[in-house]
Order: structure tokens, then sequence, then C-alpha cells
């Protein structure tokens, strides 16, 4: 055998038979005698023989394969929208290709074109904070290959999508500080591009008005929403001397940077502040007191995004019609927005002073 990769051939020369033989075997035909399916897998495993599967593909229209687009693999969320993704896919013997695009426009094209290269039977993606031009997704589009959209979306695609009402969870959550006792809630949000920051700050601004608040454009703060994003929104708070009596965060992350600041400036939580983030982060629960937050329902999400592509895989891809899958958000009420008797009035009155 030459150097290199086996192929179907070294198999075939190896046991005196045909490639076609070889390939139906390694392909479970049930034209091929069990005997001699076992021949070929044993000479296949001695020879380290790996299938191409972009090959296959061309050969079937098939590879089996879908692209799954994440801006980033690790953080909880994600990862349990892949696991439901995974789940699907693996029950019908499918596998995915997990690709991260860092929030970054150009890595995220260059991902799309990548799966397109490798043939994938179809790509599901959460879109990154900085696209703003989808052409490599219509790339997608126009070549017939099924394209789901989850939890980032946008309207500009007529495709389908599986996201989280993220407007009543923003509003929900808003509401529930307001009940006990909140006036003066902050917002933490990110590029009204992302669709699911726009439904949040939606979400916000409709329940304050709902229960007759006024909404103060000093109590809206922008920023990439991580960790660092949450301290350096709440320094900033903090410094301006702006008074306010609760925080909702549309990023769990985020909100944990603000407890950790108003802990270091011995605020007490939740007798003076009340926080609430968005994302129900494995953390939330583990810190003191515990966070208020939405669950978005992750691994549902992936399994509905996964039933969906293999809709459109049934229907023809692109020609089926494009639907969008709403799934309800679940507040998860923690320490850290409620006590026994709230009195955030007085808090407020405290932190005017400090």
């Amino acid at each position: 055998m030459k150097k290199g990769k086996a192929t179907i051939h070294d198999i075939a020369e190896k046991l005196n038979i045909t490639a076609s033989t070889v390939s139906r075997a390694l392909n479970n035909n049930p034209r091929i005698s069990d005997a001699t399916k076992k021949k070929v897998l044993k000479v296949a495993k001695q020879l380290n023989y790996q299938p191409n599967h972009i090959a296959s593909a061309l050969r079937s229209g098939k590879s089996r394969l879908i692209g799954v687009i994440v801006p980033t693999a690790n953080r909880n969320f994600f990862s349990s929208v892949i696991r439901g993704i995974e789940e699907i896919a693996n029950s019908l013997n499918y596998k995915i290709i997990i690709s991260q695009s860092y929030d970054e426009f150009e890595k995220e094209v260059q991902t799309v074109e990548a799966l397109l290269n490798a043939r994938v039977d179809g790509i599901l993606a959460s879109i990154g904070k900085t696209t703003e031009n989808f052409d490599h997704f219509e790339k997608v589009m126009k070549r017939g290959i099924p394209l789901v959209l989850f939890d980032r979306i946008t309207n500009d695609l007529e495709v389908s999508q599986v996201v989280i009402d993220d407007y009543l969870g923003a509003y929900q959550t808003v509401e529930h500080l307001i009940k006990n006792g909140c006036s003066r809630i902050v917002h933490f949000t990110s590029s009204q591009r992302i669709n699911i920051y726009k439904e949040r700050l939606r979400g916000y601004e409709d329940a304050l008005k709902d229960h007759g608040i006024d909404l103060d454009p000093e109590l809206v703060v922008f920023s990439n929403m991580q960790l660092e994003d949450g301290k350096s929104s709440m320094n900033s708070i903090l410094h301006k001397n702006i008074p306010f009596d609760g925080v909702f965060s549309s990023s769990d992350y985020a909100i944990m940077g603000a407890m950790q600041v108003l802990k270091e400036n011995n605020f007490k939580i939740p007798e003076q502040v009340k926080l609430a983030g968005f994302g129900n982060e494995p953390f939330t629960s583990f810190t003191e007191p515990g966070i208020t937050s939405v669950d978005q329902k992750s691994i549902p999400m992936g399994k509905l995004a996964a039933e969906t592509f293999f809709e459109l895989l049934n229907n023809g891809g692109t020609e089926a019609i494009a639907r969008k899958t709403i799934l309800k958000p679940e507040l998860i009420i923690r320490g850290s927005s409620q006590v026994s008797k709230p009195n955030c009035s007085q808090a407020l009155t405290d932190l005017q002073a400090t």
C-alpha cells in the first residue's frame, strides 16, 4: 500500500475484491454477506481507513452532517442548545459540526463558507453581535440548503427561527421588581441590531409604562454584556450618583459584575438594591444571594431547532414556508430580588444619601 490515507481501493486490493463491494460492505448494504462485511471491517480497521465524507456526500447528495454556528460554546446557554440539537441529530444518524464566531462578522462569514465546502446538509446558526450584512446566509439559502436561526435572529432573512419570548421574559422580570417595591430600575442592554436585546429593552420599557413609571434614559446602559462590562456599568452609575433601587440585566454575566461592585461598595442585596438577570446560568444559583433570572429553555430550543431543520430537509430545504417558533420563558425568582417586607422607597433614600 502506498503512503497516505487508506482508500477503499487499498481494502479491495488486500481482499482481492472490487472497490464497489468494499463500498457496499462499509455502508451495510444488504446485498453483501455478513462474512464479507466482517472481513472488510477488519481490514479497514487494520489499515486505519477513514471514510471520505465529502466524496460520499458528492455521490449520495447527503453528508449527514449539520453545521452549527454559535457566538461561543463556553456559555451554558449555547452548550445546552447544542446538546438539544445533538440529541435529535444523533437519533436520526446525523452528526454536527460546531463552529464559534466569537461575535466577529468575518469569522462568521468564513465559517459559513467552510461548512458549505464540507457539504453539510444544513446550517443552524445564532447570529453574532457585529453582523449587519447577511449575504453569507443568503448564499446558503440560494443553494437550497436548509437554514434555521435560533436565539439571535434577524428579520431581514425569510428563514425558520426558534426563539424564546424575550419581550415577555423582560416584561415579567421588570414587573416582578416593581411589585417588590422598585421604581428606579437600571437596565443593562446591548446592540439593538440583535433582536434579543431589542425585545428585552422593549419589555423593560412597556413594564415601566404599564405601571405608571416614567422611563429615564440615564438608567439604560449599553455594553457588550460581559462580566467586566457589568462592573464598569455599575461603577459608572455609582460615580454619576444616579439614584436607583433595582437592576435588570439582559445578561447574567453583566448582573454578576454589577453584584460584585455593589458588594464592594457595601450595598445590601436585596434590601437596598434588587437584581435580576437573563439566561439562568448555573452560577446564578450559587451566588449569595442567588440571582433572579429568566430561564431560556435552552435544551428545548436546541431540539426544536433541529426538528425544524429536519422538517425543512424533508420538504426540500428553503422551498418550505419559513416559520417562527416562540418558546415561553420562565422567571426563576431567587434571593437577589425579594425580601419578606420590601421597602425599596427607604432603599432609594439610602442610595441618594450615599
